[in-house]
């Protein structure tokens, strides 16, 4: 590798990194591709959104299971959880898109290093030097025009707790012999809810804490209130407002101290607790010390190009300052990336054009200001909302729990943003991204026919509903 000179480095095999790759090598350009880990994919394909949403799937079919019989399915008695198989098929679905990769990689003509690269500093008459560590200890250099760091993220764990068998992580708890009989959850972002949600499903007793006044903080008030109001009703124990003082393992599994809303110290004991307090840029010992890469909080400011105050280092996924830490983000950004260094024309990341799923059961998905922002921002707001209830698609798969918001601008009537509570609202956020990002109007898509029965109807209705007008509520 002395002696080759490769148009981008790519550092991290993980969404972020693995589409920058592939991007750059369609623009024509020499590509080599280091990470550290075995096997492509990163934390989201191994230990994150891939194997999670196959454990929420599998939740989803137990869930039907139960009310078979409303379903006209006779004779299948009580069903029997095999979580050996649900492991399984799990584990199969990430080997599947792991060979996906390195097929990808091959047809790409991607050179793959595995190990862990580290800038070694500025570059040099315009190129720059990664040394790569092997797992053996063996050390080798890729010389690039250009660099793209994508080294992720980790989870965060309290002060003074290591991750064990019960004390977990989102690494930990996909890997578990048997679902546990009671979990506690600290952190109600998306990982905390959807692992809830998930052991919930599969019978376990499961208590959320959560520091902040409410549960995923980031959506819309509205949503926030309706999922807690959903959860509790599925009989899953919420608290908001809550301080962790302390957690300790106890002989028959874990003890976990707080204080509640009201000052009250509280103590929960379970089998396990799960630690998903957010996620840590793993930036240290990667060389951006040695280069005029600046950072805060471990994370890297970049510009609208992904570019680093380093000449000819970008920053992608997981690491970059001001974006959520979310697969899809860091694969845009790694094509804008790779745009930007092939020459080619790009957009840069908008904050309020990014979708966030969370794959609860019921879903949530958004995109844009939520109603508070829009008031705040200094909007003359008008909302519309329908709820799923009145939606007959929603009737024949039987969930009707959730609704569709919209916020707008009374003023020209523009959607502002879109809040997704209710079936398939992962899938439903597509359509609003896309009214988004063409600036459409209410009056627009009051226009665009919805076909029917269909989930997406509730959007047409949602849409609607600004003027009063829904037709099916």
């Amino acid at each position: 590798m002395a002696d080759t000179i490769f148009d981008v480095a790519v550092i991290g095999g993980g969404p972020a990194g693995y589409t920058a790759a592939i991007r750059a090598a369609e623009y024509g350009l020499k590509v080599a591709l280091m990470d550290a880990s075995p096997k492509l994919g990163g934390t989201c394909l191994h230990v994150g959104c891939i194997p999670t949403k196959a454990l929420l799937f599998n939740a989803e079919i137990w869930d039907h299971l139960k009310h078979a019989a409303d379903y006209g399915i006779a004779g299948i008695g009580t069903p029997a959880l095999d979580w050996a198989a649900v492991l399984k098929r799990k584990n199969a679905i990430i080997a599947k898109h792991v060979k996906g990769l390195e097929f990808l990689m091959k047809k790409h003509k991607i050179t793959v290093l595995p190990g862990f690269g580290r800038l070694t500093g500025p570059a040099q008459s315009g190129v720059h030097t990664v040394e790569v560590a092997a797992g053996d200890g063996a050390t080798s250099q890729v010389q690039a025009k250009n660099v793209v760091v994508a080294t992720g993220s980790e989870a965060r764990m309290l002060p003074g707790l290591q991750p064990c068998d019960r004390i977990l992580t989102n690494i930990e708890i996909l890997d578990m012999s048997a679902p546990p009989k009671s979990l506690v959850v600290i952190g109600a972002g998306a990982v905390g809810m959807e692992f809830s949600s998930i052991f919930r499903s599969f019978g376990t007793d499961v208590t959320i804490v959560e520091f902040l006044p409410r549960v995923v903080p980031v959506e819309d008030e509205e949503v926030s209130k309706e999922i807690t109001r959903l959860f509790k009703k599925r009989g899953i124990d919420i608290n908001t407002g809550a301080r962790v003082e302390k957690v300790e393992t106890t002989d028959a599994g874990v003890r976990v101290s707080y204080t509640d809303a009201n000052g009250k110290p509280q103590v929960k004991e379970a089998e396990k607790v799960l630690v998903a307090v957010g996620r840590a840029p793993r930036t240290a010992g990667i060389g951006l010390e040695k280069t005029r890469a600046e950072l805060e909080r471990g994370f890297v400011k970049v510009n609208e190009a992904q570019e680093t105050a380093e000449p000819g280092v970008f920053a992608i996924g997981d690491i970059v300052a001001g974006l959520p830490q979310l697969a899809h983000v860091g694969a845009m950004a790694g094509m804008i990336a790779a745009a930007k260094i092939a020459g080619k024309p790009f957009r840069p990341l908008r904050r309020d054009r990014i979708p966030g799923c969370t794959y609860t059961e019921p879903q949530i998905g958004s995109v844009g200001l939520t109603e508070t922002q829009a008031w705040e921002q200094g909007y003359e707001v008008k909302v519309g909302k329908f709820p799923f209830a009145g939606n007959s698609k929603a009737t024949i798969v039987g969930n009707h729990d959730g609704f569709v918001k919209i916020v707008s601008d009374a003023k020209y009537g523009e959607i502002l943003g879109v809040h997704i509570l209710g079936p398939q609202a992962t899938e439903l956020v597509s359509e609003a991204v896309a009214v988004l990002e063409l600036e459409g109007t209410v009056e627009d898509m009051m226009y665009a026919v919805h076909a029917h029965p269909t989930l997406a109807e509730s959007m047409l209705d949602g849409y609607a509903a600004v003027l009063g007008m829904a037709i099916n509520a």
